[in-house]
């Protein structure tokens, strides 16, 4: 047996095979993060409604532009 330390420098990950990787998942985490990092009404509603403004690739890469220092996507 071993003890493992949590490595706690690890980013969140959001399966994008998975139920968790639906456009709807993507856009409430996308306003969570949004909230905790204090983005503004304004610029909220700006990447908001760029992520919306194509398909679901482009929705993916919008939020990887975003947020993808704070979470990693994976297919």
């Amino acid at each position: 047996m071993a003890i493992l330390t949590k490595d706690t420098t690890k980013k969140p990950t959001i399966d994008l095979t998975g139920s968790g990787g639906n456009a709807y998942l993507l856009l409430g985490t996308a306003m969570n993060l949004m909230k905790q990092l204090d983005f503004t009404p304004e610029e909220a509603e700006g990447v908001f409604e760029e992520m919306k403004s194509g398909d679901y690739e482009h929705l993916i890469k919008t939020f990887d532009h975003y947020f993808g220092d704070f979470i990693d996507l994976e297919r």
